[in-house]
């Protein structure tokens, strides 16, 4: 039987592809097989057999193990592996989700054997060359041939740069529908109950972007910014490895306002979305989670590649400066942030779109 390989290369990704896997078990006319592809591009202790059950989907069937190191290794060490794994034994199709090293290096691989690309996530565009997720997403959409797209902003992007309409297939978002199928399964931590934050307003911190994390002195001022601006609110700061690091590295010492923890299974992290009185991020993702849960939310950065948490949903671009985060605090603390509405076809049912694509494309021989 013929099938389609669906890779991952980071956590995010599982979350992505949570939404295809489990369209292929509610889509019994299906006749296609599919492979989980683990590229171990990312090493992650709470990779663990409970994140697999909780998004109720099977751990990989192949594990490449590339490990950490420089861009360079990893996308050569993923290209490899992967050449070798689908020379054995070849899919009908790759598909890559979202914009990792392992994405772009699949993708490449795979049209390189003539076996073509489905990209889920495509046509989104921050403008930013020095994020190394925009070279992948720039990178991987030159050799797509099947593009799944989340807002007409990507679409537009993909007709811009050239793609034949009949390559384009607005789905949705796969991350909505893992929030939305597990959205009344979310659990409470239980640091979370302990200090009574069930009871108590907090505002939810995550950082990770190198632009706002590696130099431990602007790390140093963002966190002084946000603990000054909170008006006592506890602020929850799940922290990033990379984060940790420097605040170690740089002395950066995290007293209160926050609430400094590990970083969380998915059920978990999702309830801290869900009863936040707001978000402070410079993650993509979770402005797009914080826009279907109604959560005010300020990213800082200066670009987004999802435009529509924006113009549509609750998240605002507050820039990177850390003088911007006191009046945009206040207004969320006040009550004066914007009220979003969820953008078209994030409606829990993409993965179910695309799984029918790419059957009907293999079956038509393309």
């Amino acid at each position: 039987m013929s099938f389609l390989d669906i890779i991952a290369g980071a956590r995010p990704n599982f979350v992505k592809i949570a939404a295809i896997i489990h369209a292929f078990r509610e889509l019994p006319a299906v006749k296609l097989g599919y492979r989980i592809v683990h590229t171990g591009q990312h090493y992650d202790k709470r990779m663990s057999g409970d994140f697999f059950e909780q998004l109720e989907i099977p751990e990989p069937d192949v594990n490449l193990e590339v490990g950490s190191g420089t861009q360079a290794e990893q996308t050569a060490r993923i290209m490899m592996r992967y050449e070798e794994l689908i020379t054995t034994k070849p899919p009908a199709a790759t598909l890559v989700v979202g914009d990792v090293t392992s994405t772009m290096a699949c993708a490449i691989v795979a049209q390189k054997q003539g076996i073509p690309v489905a990209h889920v996530e495509a046509g989104i565009r921050s403008g930013d060359w020095s994020m190394p997720e925009e070279i992948n997403r720039l990178v991987t959409d030159s050799i797509t041939n099947w593009f799944f797209t989340t807002s007409e902003a990507a679409n537009a992007e993909l007709r811009r740069t050239g793609v034949a309409e009949d390559r384009i297939f607005f789905v949705g978002n796969t991350m909505i529908d893992t929030l939305v199928r597990n959205k009344g399964k979310f659990r409470q931590p239980d640091f979370h109950r302990d200090l009574g934050l069930d009871k108590t307003p907090y505002i939810l911190l995550t950082l990770h972007r190198p632009s706002n994390v590696d130099d431990g002195l602007r790390l140093g001022e963002i966190l002084k910014a946000i603990a000054t601006s909170a008006d006592s609110r506890p602020v929850v700061f799940p922290v990033h490895p990379r984060t940790h690091q420097k605040i170690v590295s740089s002395g950066i010492a995290l007293r209160t306002p926050f609430i400094a923890v590990e970083p969380l299974p998915y059920l978990e992290f999702a309830y801290l979305i869900q009863h936040a009185q707001g978000i402070i991020t410079d993650s993509g993702g979770i402005t797009e989670e914080a826009t279907v849960l109604g959560i005010p939310c300020m990213t800082l950065r200066s670009s987004t590649e999802r435009p529509e948490t924006v113009e549509m949903g609750t998240n605002e671009l507050i820039g990177t400066d850390p003088q911007s985060i006191h009046p945009a605090l206040d207004r969320l603390l006040s009550g004066k942030w914007k009220t979003g509405k969820i953008p078209p076809l994030w409606d829990g049912e993409t993965g179910k779109r695309i799984v029918t694509t790419i059957v009907n494309k293999i079956e038509s021989k393309y």
